[in-house]
């Protein structure tokens, strides 16, 4: 086994004392009611991924080592400077630290200019992490991690999914090829692939700006036009911008509340995921109409949009139903809020997944 490139003492004991800490605090801190097989769960992702980059820093290092003699040696000087140094500081010697900070500093300087030269970037002999603000510890300053909340979020809402769909289902892969490009649509004055441009362009601004202003979006149209594929883009980039996202259905939703209010057998649990539902980011409420439309339910809508408004946080709701029809079955106030507070992106066109069968089917797939 290769070790590690070597490190100043001082930094080492350093995060060896945020290594303890994180121990120290995590079984406390656990301020949702995630049960401890739940908790544990999530810790041996975090502790898996240590291992993995521990693996790959190792990995680096031998093959950096391989092909690079001198840097070995430069980082067994580091050592051994820093093991000279701490005698030197028990023996009283008050610039020993700084001596070691020197020394450091040129090895330092000498090793990056040899990884440039054989084309190894800077932070090669560095240990990489998948969330840098934890460095993969699931703690920040004492505190769960954005990374630690959305794996929360997940394991709450049942998005244990959530990151394979985003995979498939985000900017990057949205296609326009099965928006037409031929008819104006009398509604947009565009073809539809022209609309949905600039509907891609809307959404992308939405995610820029989220970081200083959280607004709402409301989708409509009718199934197969892409609300929900446009819906998991923002989530995606939002997600990879440390932001906590739920996803859900309306009647999931619905559901939710109405748990945590009649049943008899609710638990911190359910009391959880309805708080979650109001502090997340950003809220995605997908197929909103869909639900047995009740005085229940729209009070419950009406609480959710009003009390997310209140705490400046983001929602998006998808829903089938155009805006007309939408003022028939909810209130006023309801339709009041959204109208006033959301922005209304209606849907038109063919529905994309009949479209896509049916280039398939031309192409012989």
């Amino acid at each position: 086994m290769y070790s590690s490139p070597a490190e100043c003492v001082i930094c080492a004991a350093g995060r060896a004392a945020d290594s303890i800490g994180c121990r120290l605090h995590s079984k406390q801190e656990v301020e949702m009611a995630l049960s401890n097989s739940q908790y544990d769960s999530i810790m041996r992702i975090y502790n898996q991924k240590q291992l993995n980059n521990k693996h790959e820093l190792d990995r680096r290092t031998k093959e950096v080592y391989e092909r690079i003699p001198a840097i070995r040696e430069m980082n067994d000087e580091i050592s051994s400077a820093a093991v000279r140094s701490a005698k030197q500081l028990l023996n009283g010697d008050s610039e020993a630290v700084e001596k070691l900070r020197k020394t450091i500093a040129g090895l330092r300087e000498e090793r990056q200019v040899l990884l440039a030269a054989y084309g190894y970037p800077d932070d090669y002999l560095e240990m990489h992490y998948e969330c840098p603000d934890c460095r993969d510890t699931g703690y920040s300053n004492g505190r769960k991690c954005h990374c630690f909340r959305q794996r929360e979020i997940n394991l709450l809402y049942a998005q244990s999914n959530i990151r394979e769909i985003l995979k498939r289902e985000n900017f990057d892969n949205f296609s326009y090829e099965y928006f037409d490009d031929t008819k104006i649509d009398g509604r947009s004055g565009k073809t539809a692939r022209e609309y949905m441009r600039q509907v891609v362009d809307t959404c992308r601004q939405y995610v820029d700006a989220f970081g200083q202003k959280k607004d709402n979006i409301l989708f409509t149209g009718k199934t197969g036009l892409g609300k929900t594929f446009l819906s998991n883009c923002i989530a995606r980039e939002l997600i990879e911008r440390s932001f906590s996202v739920v996803y859900l259905q309306a009647v999931e939703m619905f559901e939710i509340f109405s748990k945590e209010r009649f049943s008899n057998d609710s638990t911190d649990e359910d009391r959880d995921r309805s708080r979650y539902l109001l502090e997340c980011d950003l809220l995605i409420i997908d197929d909103l109409g869909t639900e047995l439309v009740n005085t229940f339910t729209t009070s419950q809508l009406f609480y959710v949009i009003n009390e997310r408004m209140s705490r400046k946080k983001g929602t998006i709701i998808s829903t089938n139903l155009p805006v007309n029809e939408m003022r028939d079955e909810f209130t006023d106030r309801i339709m009041s809020r959204i109208v006033s507070q959301y922005k209304v992106i209606p849907l038109y066109g063919e529905d994309i997944r009949i479209r896509k069968k049916l280039k398939e089917a031309r192409e012989g797939k």
